[in-house]
């Protein structure tokens, strides 16, 4: 029978990580929703518009977003905390319960992505 002494997973000493950055648990680094502004290459700008439903105060798309699956997962739910609304991720596209185009627009252009309201 085999030992189960072998360590399958660990994120640091006492299953804490410190940031690199500012060396504190959890990170307390001052930056946008979207991570640290830097040069993004983009093709075409990400596209912020407002859909209107059959019921209820509609939703705020974001599409068109150059970002890997997880981390638009991550920047949904900060914008959901941040905002106290729900949301999801439909085919890519980030979906935002009601009116909030003016916000998304202003957190991903301080994170550097060229953004157009539509």
């Amino acid at each position: 029978m085999l030992s189960d002494d072998r360590l399958v997973y660990s994120t640091g000493p006492q299953g804490r990580i410190t940031c690199a950055d500012c060396s504190k648990t959890p990170c307390e680094c001052p930056e946008g929703l979207a991570g640290a502004p830097k040069k993004r290459t983009q093709t075409e700008p990400v596209r912020v518009s407002f859909r209107k439903t059959g019921k209820g105060s509609g939703v705020t798309l974001v599409e068109k977003l150059p970002m890997h699956p997880a981390g638009k997962d991550e920047l949904l739910s900060k914008l959901k905390k941040r905002l106290g609304v729900g949301g999801t991720v439909k085919l890519g596209t980030l979906e935002i319960q009601g009116e909030h185009r003016e916000f998304v627009k202003k957190e991903l252009e301080a994170s550097g992505y060229r953004v157009k309201t539509i």
